[in-house]
């Protein structure tokens, strides 16, 4: 590699220390996509996670004051020290403009057509990324222990995945023997997406329910007692055209929590998270016999004093 400015080593140095670290835990877990970079420099406001051979970066939007050019000239160098680092070719390095805004918002915004899907191992299960086409990948790394502590509870359930996005969820509960699977999204796109994902691990599987829905409106539609576990992880704000009603995830979580417990069976239990970075839950407004904060033991190791997310274990 070419000599380095001072501003350029300082993030070579960086994401060297955090790599180095990072990589022994991954490999001693077995785990090859993780998250191994979040705007540690300020002078760098990146995002860049690991996915088997190939790096998807995330730009967040900033005023730097550098001209087309010079902001190309910046990219380049990021991505030639970023191969250097992480051993990764150039040309397998993907770099997003997001925006750092408060939750997934932005999930179903499709940037391109170029189909550019490769499929990863997470605990022996295969799914489908995508870090071309869409602001997000197809797989929330974040959410990795919450996604095993389903596959593990699973065993004869029935299982709901509300805003089930790919349907991650939905392929660890039908890997831990779920009798039953529902997943509801109002995408199309990513419905097809989680039934291909379901597919490619499980193809014998014939009780995989896809449900084409606005969730607010599905749970009303619902029996009561119907599930023993439900997932449900949805976006901060949401104002589709094909709801009757906008989605704001403070303003509602009570509502949407109380319908959830209304639809488990005696024992069933509820995993609510949100990205919400300001969310207060509201436990006099919740109907259910135990609410338990369980952020800190589904933060990943890759995420840690980094997480901007909230998960309850929540109890009928």
């Amino acid at each position: 590699m070419q000599q380095l400015n001072e501003k350029f080593l300082m993030f070579y140095n960086r994401l060297l220390k955090v790599y180095k670290h990072l990589s022994k835990q991954a490999a001693r877990q077995g785990i090859a996509c993780y998250r191994v970079y979040d705007h540690d420099l300020p002078e760098f406001p990146l995002l860049v996670e690991i996915y088997e051979s190939k790096l998807y970066v995330a730009e967040y939007k900033r005023r730097h004051e550098m001209s087309e050019d010079a902001h190309e000239a910046w990219l380049e160098q990021c991505k030639a020290v970023m191969s250097e680092v992480l051993s990764v070719k150039i040309e397998d390095i993907y770099v997003r403009m997001r925006q750092r805004k408060a939750g997934r918002l932005g999930q179903y915004q499709k940037l391109e057509e170029s189909k550019s899907e490769f499929v990863v191992t997470e605990n022996g299960l295969q799914f489908i990324v995508n870090l071309v086409d869409y602001l997000d990948t197809g797989l929330f790394l974040d959410h990795r222990v919450t996604r095993q502590m389903v596959r593990e509870l699973s065993k004869d359930k029935k299982v709901l995945n509300l805003f089930c996005y790919t349907g991650s969820f939905s392929v660890y509960a039908a890997a831990g023997g779920a009798k039953e699977v529902v997943s509801v999204d109002l995408s199309k796109t990513y419905l097809v997406w989680a039934d291909r994902n379901m597919r490619l691990n499980f193809p014998e599987f014939k009780s995989h329910s896809i449900v084409h829905a606005d969730v607010k409106q599905e749970l009303g539609r619902m029996q009561d007692g119907a599930f023993d576990i439900i997932v449900m992880d949805p976006p901060t704000f949401s104002n589709s055209k094909r709801m009757d009603d906008f989605l704001d995830i403070q303003r509602d979580h009570a509502e949407l929590i109380n319908e959830c417990v209304r639809l488990l069976s005696p024992d069933g239990v509820l995993f609510f998270s949100t990205n919400f970075r300001k969310f207060q839950i509201e436990h006099e407004k919740i109907k259910a016999s135990n609410i338990k904060d369980i952020t800190k033991v589904t933060t990943p190791f890759d995420f840690s004093g980094k997480l901007h997310r909230y998960c309850f274990k929540i109890s009928k």
